[in-house]
């Protein structure tokens, strides 16, 4: 619709937050534009209602959901984790109790760097995003929020950010603060306990 519109001079930003300025010009030009135009633009804000429609309605059962199952719940309690992450991994995962270990769930997330070792010489690269992408994608939004809430003082893991931070990108932090998070998730799920921030300061 943008790309559209801009043919006849109406030129808007991207993002959802612009799209009820673009509609409304859009409509205060209506009788300039071409029929066939405004035709179009009705039935992509046709589509765009119901889409919206749709999606506050799955917001909803989200939120339900997420207040009713007792799973759902006990994932909210890391910092990091909300209603729609919590449904995700819960969706998405298989029983955690069939890894052996943290690594092990880690490693099935793709959060582990790839293998360029020959000759005994071990080099890693990049993360290998061969798992599961939208548990992954979920999470590192999620680490992402918690850098962004960061805050040097409050002791716990964000000691441990501060010293990552010092040293590496924001997303590099993240990553490795989604490590810990999924490690966590594992052995909150695996001893049916809430989330208990016990990293200290090394």
């Amino acid at each position: 619709m943008r790309a559209h519109l801009a043919e006849y001079g109406i030129v808007s930003s991207k993002g959802v937050e612009h799209l009820k300025s673009v509609i409304h010009e859009a409509t205060v030009l209506n009788s300039s534009l071409p029929v066939d135009m405004c035709e179009l633009v009705h039935f992509y804000v046709h589509q765009i209602d119901v889409c919206t429609h749709k999606i506050n309605l799955l917001g909803k059962k989200i939120k339900e959901r997420s207040q009713t199952d007792h799973v759902i719940r006990r994932l909210q309690t890391m910092s990091g984790i909300g209603p729609i992450t919590a449904v995700a991994i819960q969706a998405f995962k298989p029983p955690l109790g069939h890894f052996n270990s943290g690594r092990d769930f880690v490693v099935w997330l793709g959060l582990v760097p790839r293998q360029h070792s020959s000759g005994g010489k071990s080099r890693l690269g990049k993360i290998s995003k061969m798992g599961q992408r939208d548990i992954r994608k979920h999470l590192v939004n999620g680490a992402m929020s918690v850098i962004n809430a960061h805050r040097p003082d409050k002791g716990g893991w964000h000691m441990w950010l501060d010293r990552i931070l010092m040293r590496q990108t924001r997303l590099v932090a993240a990553i490795a603060l989604v490590n810990k998070m999924a490690r966590a998730l594992w052995a909150m799920s695996v001893k049916n306990e809430d989330y208990q921030n016990s990293v200290r300061a090394t």
